[in-house]
C-alpha cells in the first residue's frame, strides 16, 4: 500500500519502505501526538523517535524485536511520557539533546549535539539542532542513499509553519533562523518531512511560504 502519513489515534501505522529502512507512524494520544518506530531492513535492529505516550501500544509496534534506542526530540512530556516504561521494557538506550536532557524521566545514555550521528543496525541518522521551541529541540534526518531524504523535526517544524514559539518574538527569530540555514538551506526540496503532530510535508512544499511566516511572525 502507498505511504501517506495520515494516522488516526487508535488506528493502525502507517508503514513505509525504504530500501535500507523501513518506518512505521503511529498515532498516540491524548495530545495526537506522533511516534516513529525505525526498522533497520538488514539488521532488524530498531529505533523509536518519541515514546510519547500509550506504552503498550509503542511496545506492540516494536514487537519481539525490541528497541535498540529512544530518541526524544525535545523536552515536553508529550513527547516523552512513555519513555520510562518502554526503556523499562526494553532497555533501550536513550538520546537527547544535552539541553533537553535534564526534563526526561530517565537518564540520558548519548547526549547529542548539532551534526552529532546516532546510530542502529546500519542506519545513521543526524542530529540537527534547532532552538526556539525547547531550547534543546532537535530534528533528525536520514539522508537515503537511494532516494531523498527523510526528516523527523519534533514540534520545530510542521506543514504552515515553525513550532510554538508562545509569542515570544527572540524565540521565534531563533527557531525560524534555525530551520531556514539548517533545514531549507541544506536539504533539497524532495525531502520528506515527519512532525511531532499532523500530517506529513515535504520542504518543497513548505519552502514559498517562508517569507510569510516570517511577516506573521509565527
Amino acid at each position: 500500500m502507498t505511504y501517506t502519513g495520515n494516522v488516526s489515534l487508535g488506528g493502525p501505522a502507517d508503514v513505509r519502505a525504504l530500501t535500507h529502512l523501513t518506518i512505521s507512524k503511529i498515532e498516540v494520544g491524548p495530545h495526537s501526538n506522533n511516534a516513529y518506530l525505525l526498522r533497520c531492513n538488514t539488521t532488524g535492529a530498531q529505533a523509536l523517535i518519541d515514546a510519547a505516550n500509550d506504552a503498550a501500544v509503542l511496545l506492540d509496534l516494536a514487537g519481539q524485536d525490541g528497541l535498540a534506542a529512544v530518541i526524544t526530540t525535545h523536552g515536553h512530556v508529550d513527547h516523552w511520557y512513555a519513555l520510562a516504561d518502554v526503556v523499562s521494557a526494553t532497555g533501550a538506550r536513550t538520546v537527547a539533546h544535552d539541553q533537553d536532557a535534564g526534563y526526561l524521566p530517565v537518564p540520558t545514555d548519548e547526549r547529542v549535539s548539532h551534526g552529532d550521528t546516532i546510530s542502529f543496525g546500519e542506519i545513521v541518522l543526524t542530529a540537527i539542532h534547532l532552538v526556539g521551541h525547547t531550547y534543546g529541540s532537535i530534528a533528525l534526518v536520514y539522508d537515503d542513499p537511494t532516494g531523498p531524504p527523510h526528516l523527523f523535526t519534533g514540534d520545530s517544524l510542521f506543514p504552515g509553519g515553525v513550532g510554538r514559539t508562545w509569542d515570544e518574538p527572540a524565540r521565534f527569530a531563533s527557531l525560524y533562523s534555525d530551520v531556514v540555514e539548517k533545514i531549507f538551506n541544506s536539504l533539497p526540496d524532495e525531502t520528506w518531512v515527519y512532525p511531532g503532530h499532523g500530517r506529513d510535508t515535504t520542504l518543497g512544499a513548505e519552502r514559498p511560504d517562508l517569507a510569510d511566516w516570517w511577516a506573521r511572525q509565527w
